[in-house]
């Protein structure tokens, strides 16, 4: 391939990540992320983009280190453990949980304030939503390509509008931080809540295989092009978070830190552009949930396409994908929202917790290490659960970070260093 071409097809898949990244939540969070933290936003700002997009480049370079095949790097924990872990969390960032949640927001946000809330409305606006995305997914290659080239620059140009005019006509004066000192955690947390570190590994999938069926045989070339598209992405990302992040810091003396974070959104792009403002807005959050919720269904079908063999083709699975989403969706928001938190509490510590260890797989000699320390993980996860929602237990408090929501670090540590002490059965083998 000619350098010329691997460079085109590096920006048009950075600009596809970018997009498959990019859900109506990443444009509510920053904004808050801003106002709740005044003059020191800059800080908010730094520790959501690690622990959102920062952490999701980490994983999409793990995949990479094992050739792009999750299967690979989930099965560190053995072959049927890491099919069962990635096929839940294929199920969470797809139809029962990301993937609904991209229906639910666009309706709630574009129709809900005109049309008011009904289930024949939300049934008829969720059924056109996913035929659009049913359609759209169908061939995936053709699919990124007008992500890349298409939709994924219109989403950008229209948050650049948004950001300028916030920057070079500010709706008031950013006020100083005067009492959150832990604006750190906050930022890492709400990051860490995004799940887009789990959808680097799903969006991994896709990539990897439309990339060999562009003509791109060899892993160097591979690793170079998706490596060159992910720091791309992360930039466009960081860019616009800054932005965002910015915007809600000038809102700091004219909203309380007790707004929703889309009446929040909703009222700064009023006072920036007036009535017509509400235009902008619905532009945004369609391409930001149909372009993430194209992107969920699509490595759905292909992850569940390649597991059973063939025996349900891609298409077929699409269109599974797509009626199943519209059922939940219909459930509302909340409804998704308190569903999903149980479930991803507990799988998506041990998925950063695998990530992490395959950048140090080559040191790795017994691979007791990824299974103990992502047990360890799960069962401090567990109860973690059990305590917050059914009796309380007491030393789960006193364990470090604990209280930011990353209690399970220790523990990780603990147990990654009793499966060092177990021998592995298998020698050094790979499961």
């Amino acid at each position: 391939m000619k350098q010329s071409s691997i460079i085109k097809d590096s920006l048009i898949l950075g600009f596809a990540i970018f997009s498959m990244y990019f859900g109506a939540g990443n444009v509510i969070f920053p904004p808050y992320l801003g106002l709740t933290s005044s003059s020191d936003w800059q800080i908010s700002f730094f520790a959501y983009f690690l622990a959102d997009i920062g952490f999701a480049t980490v994983a999409m370079f793990a995949l990479l280190k094992m050739g792009g095949n999750v299967e690979d790097l989930m099965g560190k924990i053995g072959r049927k453990n890491g099919m069962i872990l990635m096929s839940i969390i294929i199920l969470c960032i797809g139809p029962l949980i990301a993937l609904p949640r991209t229906g639910a927001v666009a309706y709630e946000m574009l129709l809900v304030p005109y049309m008011g809330k009904s289930i024949t409305s939300s049934i008829v606006a969720s059924i056109f939503y996913f035929g659009l995305i049913m359609i759209f997914t169908f061939r995936p290659t053709s699919m990124l390509e007008i992500l890349g080239k298409v939709l994924s620059p219109l989403l950008f140009i229209a948050l650049s509008i948004l950001i300028i005019k916030g920057i070079f006509t500010p709706i008031g004066e950013i006020k100083e931080n005067l009492d959150n000192n832990n604006l750190f955690f906050d930022g890492l947390l709400l990051g860490y809540q995004t799940l887009d570190v789990l959808a680097a590994l799903a969006f991994g999938i896709i990539i990897v295989k439309i990339l060999r069926q562009k003509g791109y045989k060899d892993d160097k070339t591979t690793f170079k092009i998706v490596a060159m598209a992910s720091l791309i992405a992360a930039f466009v990302i960081m860019l616009v978070y800054y932005g965002l992040t910015y915007l809600g810091a000038t809102a700091t003396t004219i909203f309380e830190t007790d707004i929703e974070k889309v009446t929040l959104l909703n009222k700064i792009i009023y006072l920036l552009f007036g009535s017509s403002g509400a235009i902008i807005l619905s532009f945004v959050v369609f391409l930001a949930c149909f372009t993430t919720g194209a992107a969920l269904v699509s490595v759905t079908a292909e992850y569940f396409s390649k597991i059973s063999m063939g025996r349900f083709s891609y298409k077929k699975i699409v269109v599974i994908t797509s009626l199943f989403a519209i059922v939940v969706t219909n459930f509302g928001l909340e409804t998704i929202i308190n569903f999903a938190a149980p479930i991803l509490f507990l799988v998506y510590p041990a998925a950063i917790v695998i990530i992490l260890l395959a950048f140090f797989d080559k040191y790795i000699k017994n691979q007791n290490i990824y299974k103990f320390a992502s047990f360890g993980t799960i069962l401090y996860s567990v109860l973690e659960l059990l305590s917050n929602s059914y009796f309380k237990l007491q030393f789960i408090d006193n364990i470090p970070f604990s209280k930011e929501g990353l209690g399970w670090i220790l523990p990780a540590i603990i147990f990654a260093f009793i499966g060092f002490l177990i021998r592995d059965k298998k020698g050094c083998s790979k499961e």
